[in-house]
């Protein structure tokens, strides 16, 4: 078994990956900027080396400081999290390199499903349904006119190396085309130093469903049910839930049965999700794979009582899954609700500050995962998420009532929240009655807008 780990990572993922590998007995380091030398995760891990300013591209994103930081700590492995270089397939090479465990897929399958354009044309040999879109990089505004007329409007622009909701660009109609392209691949140089770009057919009023599988290195895959992602804004997600709502038992077998296909296709090892669209048809497509833990991977572990993490650290180390398919039965509901250090009535700018005030919910089948404490001070460097609410009841209307009660105990002063936004995605009428699609954020903002309501924070 692996023996020491680096946490490449910062925040509640870097605390929630310490917390399993001490329950294994696995020590830890935190890798950590000059901006996070106070983090919940610095203080908790084993031992801890600083990897440069703060500013993630000489921190998080310097691949040559955190394997130096591994070496010169012992760790044997590297916990990438998710974000940062958790899907870069030259930090896998690296380590791989330097006899590091990667405790992700090797670089090589990374590098084939990161590529968005090589992964659709893997996954549709595989057999998965896809929805109209270029099958290779668009390079001209006059080439994305042509394509965008033959799949028909809206259309979404989309960098090759994009992920997690960055790296896209939606244009309903022709005359937005030339400056949205231009714009899209340049910031896909900028985000990504990769300016390829794609251009694929906008599902109006989908939802977002995910499938979760788990891999070893000797060929056993399996999945752990299906989560729904659909609470969402700027393809960002906001809620989260398994089982998802409202979905025939038919339809989620076979978006499962093509995740396996597709795991089986790309080679692929450790934990990892499938990401769809599903029409108000029943119809799905495939969207991406994410070569990572998620964020919403709580409710997962919630409903199938699996420590994914745990799963991704007996994998790294050889291991085969602790679990057959068969044995793999959900039980009740779970709902994720992230809460960020956001204004909500300014689009969700983030808003970095000192935590006056911290107090997370209590009470039974409620978890928190968060680096927040009181006294913290939330750097401006980073990504706004500053919790993870999850609850679980035995069936969904349970689960909503819980989380309601939940994020009202939740108390935070000092910096704006979402806490209270969450409270109205969960208490709408669409998404109580499961009817909710990608749509939801954007109607529920617009009737704020109207009502006159500009402020969503505690603050």
């Amino acid at each position: 078994m692996i023996g020491k780990v680096l946490i490449a990572n910062r925040g509640e993922i870097a605390l929630r990956v310490a917390r399993t590998c001490r329950e294994l007995g696995i020590r830890t380091v935190a890798a950590h900027s000059t901006d996070d030398r106070d983090s919940a995760a610095v203080r908790y891990c084993d031992e801890a080396i600083q990897i440069g300013p703060a500013p993630a591209r000489r921190s998080y994103l310097n691949i040559a400081a955190l394997a130096e930081a591994a070496l010169r700590t012992g760790a044997d492995a590297v916990h990438p999290g998710y974000g940062f270089l958790s899907e870069d397939p030259d930090f896998a090479e690296v380590c791989e390199d330097n006899g590091i465990v990667f405790i992700g897929p090797p670089a090589r399958v990374m590098a084939r499903l990161g590529d968005k354009i090589a992964a659709r044309a893997l996954m549709a040999e595989a057999g998965l349904p896809m929805l109209p879109g270029s099958p290779d990089p668009v390079s001209s505004p006059e080439e994305a006119l042509k394509v965008a007329g033959d799949i028909g409007y809206p259309v979404v622009i989309k960098a090759a190396a994009g992920g997690g909701g960055r790296g896209m660009r939606l244009v309903r109609e022709s005359p937005e085309m030339p400056a949205a392209f231009n714009e899209t691949r340049s910031a896909a140089q900028d985000l990504f130093g990769d300016g390829r770009v794609f251009i694929e057919r906008y599902l109006t009023g989908s939802r977002h469903v995910e499938i979760q599988v788990l891999a070893d290195r000797h060929g056993d895959v399996v999945h752990l049910g299906e989560r729904d992602c659909s609470a969402q804004r700027r393809y960002q997600k906001l809620v989260e839930e398994s089982p998802a709502p409202a979905l025939p038992a038919g339809l989620v077998k076979e978006m499962a049965d093509a995740a396996l296909r597709g795991a089986a296709a790309a080679g692929y090892v450790g934990a990892g999700t499938f990401e769809f669209l599903v029409d108000d048809a029943g119809h799905f497509y495939f969207l991406e794979v994410n070569c990572r833990i998620q964020v919403e991977h709580p409710v997962t572990e919630m409903v199938y009582g699996v420590d994914l993490v745990r799963e991704q650290l007996r994998i790294a180390a050889g291991r085969r899954l602790s679990w057959r398919q068969e044995d793999l039965t959900p039980r009740g509901h779970a709902i994720e609700c992230r809460v960020n250090a956001e204004d909500v009535g300014r689009g969700f700018t983030p808003a970095p500050g000192i935590l006056d005030v911290f107090a997370p919910p209590a009470g039974p089948f409620v978890r928190v995962d968060t680096h927040g404490y009181p006294g913290y001070r939330i750097p401006a460097s980073y990504d706004s998420l500053l919790a993870k609410l999850i609850v679980w009841g035995r069936r969904r209307d349970e689960a909503l009532s819980r989380m309601d009660r939940a994020l009202a105990e939740f108390r935070i002063t000092g910096v704006p929240t979402t806490v209270n936004f969450l409270r109205e995605i969960i208490r709408s009428p669409s998404y109580r009655a499961a009817r909710h699609d990608t749509n939801l954020v954007q109607h529920l903002l617009a009737g704020r807008t109207a009502a006159g309501h500009t402020n969503g924070s505690d603050s």
